[in-house]
């Protein structure tokens, strides 16, 4: 009895989690994955990263992840996806991982997502947002030796995921949750009273939830890739946590035993979760995404036909104008210590015989799996307005994802750099760059960037 009624209760999970898909023999398994994490939780007192200050971290809430889903159809083309509680990852860090994979393992650009949630309860990474902090030696050099530890446990992590290639099939839904509120548009201490009074809130936002499932040929969730547009600041505190997107995935995967929940952030750069600011509504916003997931998963899901095609370049975002000497003296004279750190360090550069690019390079991705599902893949801290067109222009089962490879700036849309503010005004000082501002024609780069991707992956 027991093979009967171990095949009854395997159909009923595949009942129970809503997939179209149905039991396969590994033969007939239209792709391969591969599944992989590694715990980034410091073991040292690296500063937690993020709003514009020293933070010593004081204590764990739950452990920190990076985590590797690798794809691989019936022709043997792959990519890999990766998910992290990082902040943000820096360039330089990016880079030295993307090399070390292509030596390894053969993987070039344009096969590699790198995601980080842009969580703030974790830890800094090499010289992303690096004028933030007061330059202490001692911090230095642990996110020195933390940074280079990352990019080791990257390439093993991927490694791994390779090696555990497997038969299973993909299915993509979508469920759609509603605490993402656009700061730009409502005042956060407006936001309880307005919700109370049942008032719409005013802006853009992205309240769906784009979900993708690992299944093995038994029936078995493997992995559960989710998104959502929305910045991981619930929590302002010094304790280690990957705030809601952290407790999000812990609840899937206590829900469902041996599956791996991956989240990405799809285009969150204005958006907030409101009210914040205790575990409390981080635990709530945490399990209202993870019910999102849950309700998708049980409704039918749409099969990914096998079929990957990857496509990626680099595009050059010009800045409206370079930072000249004086403009960094300037910047000294003024009442803002992140300006003045970042004015000292540029001329500093500029004694030393530096000239400043007059535009950064911009990581932009295409995927295609089977004929269902677009993954299009963008640097740094895009707007809700790139994933709102972009899933219009390019259809039903469209991913946009944001906070790829590498952390750059807030990237507006020309709607957001016309209005200014925050996300569109003169603040990539914030981040390093050379400038204040992005040009305006930078949606319109963009755009034709993943255009002329996606033709690429769709021929």
């Amino acid at each position: 009895m027991f093979p009967r009624c171990r095949m009854l209760s395997t159909c009923l999970a595949i009942i129970c989690l809503g997939s179209t898909t149905s039991l396969v023999h590994a033969a007939d398994a239209l792709w391969k994955a591969g599944i992989a994490k590694a715990v980034i939780t410091p073991d040292k007192p690296v500063w937690l990263a993020g709003y514009g200050t020293k933070r010593p971290p004081d204590g764990k809430l739950h452990e920190l992840w990076m985590k590797a889903l690798a794809l691989e159809d019936r022709d043997g083309r792959r990519a890999v996806f990766v998910t992290s509680d990082f902040q943000g990852v820096p360039k330089a860090m990016s880079d030295r991982a993307f090399e070390q994979l292509n030596e390894r393992f053969g993987l070039d650009r344009r096969q590699v997502l790198f995601t980080f949630s842009h969580n703030h309860c974790g830890p800094r990474l090499g010289d992303d947002l690096v004028d933030y902090y007061p330059v202490e030696a001692e911090q230095v050099a642990l996110v020195d030796e933390y940074t280079a530890l990352m990019v080791a446990r990257f390439v093993d992590m991927v490694g791994e995921s390779l090696s555990n290639l497997a038969p299973a099939s993909l299915a993509i839904g979508e469920g759609r949750t509603t605490f993402a509120v656009n700061r730009r548009n409502n005042l956060e201490a407006d936001v309880p009273a307005l919700i109370e009074k049942g008032t719409p809130l005013a802006g853009p936002v992205d309240h769906s939830v784009p979900v993708m499932t690992v299944t093995r040929p038994d029936g078995s969730l493997a992995a559960v890739l989710f998104g959502y547009a929305c910045h991981p600041t619930t929590l302002s505190f010094t304790t280690w946590c990957g705030d809601y997107p952290g407790f999000a995935q812990l609840e899937l995967e206590q829900s469902h035993p041996g599956t791996t929940a991956m989240f990405v952030n799809t285009c969150g750069g204005d958006q907030n979760p409101l009210p914040r600011r205790t575990v409390a509504l981080c635990e709530h916003y945490g399990s209202m995404l993870a019910g999102a997931v849950e309700t998708t998963l049980k409704r039918p899901l749409k099969p990914v036909s096998s079929g990957l095609r990857t496509a990626f370049e680099i595009v050059d975002l010009p800045y409206l104008k370079v930072m000249a000497r004086d403009d960094l003296q300037a910047a000294l004279t003024q009442n803002n210590a992140i300006k003045g750190r970042w004015a000292a360090r540029l001329l500093k550069q500029l004694d030393a015989g530096a000239t400043f690019a007059p535009s950064y390079p911009y990581p932009v991705h295409a995927w295609q799996l089977g004929k269902e599902m677009l993954v299009i893949g963008t640097g740094a801290e895009t707007v809700v307005d790139y994933a709102l067109r972009f899933k219009k222009e390019y259809g039903a089962g469209t991913w946009v994802c944001g906070y790829a490879d590498d952390m750059i700036a807030y990237i507006p849309s020309r709607r957001v750099w016309e209005e200014g503010g925050y996300e569109g005004g003169s603040n990539l000082y914030e981040y390093g760059r050379p400038a204040l501002r992005w040009a305006d024609d930078i949606e319109d780069r963009i755009a034709a960037s993943v255009q002329k991707l996606v033709q690429q992956v769709r021929e």
